[in-house]
């Protein structure tokens, strides 16, 4: 089953807070709501009802094969179009995907960091 876009940004959200050292908070616009872990950005999220979107960190051939895989998913909104993905509702949207795309763009995240800025470090 689909996710309609308010269940696909909910989603989105519940599985970034539940993540280690994640903040959030609105620094760019009070329309998107943007998730860091270490200061670095890894999700951002929009308020607007006529873009229900999210937007990810992704290796570059990982978002090809997104993109090519659903209509839906798109070069990533507001930030780098070569690392991130925005994923809107549509066809083969689910939750896991959603849920699996956050998660993804965290650890990536999180892998770049340098070991003592890790969360859970120290």
């Amino acid at each position: 089953m689909s996710a309609a876009g308010d269940r696909l940004q909910e989603t989105a959200r519940r599985t970034a807070l539940a993540l280690p050292g994640v903040s959030n908070g609105r620094p760019f616009t009070p329309q998107l709501d943007v998730y860091k872990v270490a200061g670095k950005v890894f999700l951002i999220v929009t308020d607007d009802p006529d873009e229900q979107i999210i937007t990810v960190k992704r290796d570059p051939e990982l978002a090809r094969a997104y993109m090519h895989g659903h209509a839906s998913i798109t070069p990533g909104r507001y930030l780098d179009k070569r690392h991130w993905i925005s994923l809107g509702p549509g066809p083969g949207i689910t939750e896991r995907l959603v849920a699996d795309a956050v998660e993804d763009s965290y650890d990536l995240v999180v892998e770049r960091l340098p070991r003592r800025d890790r969360p859970g470090a120290g």
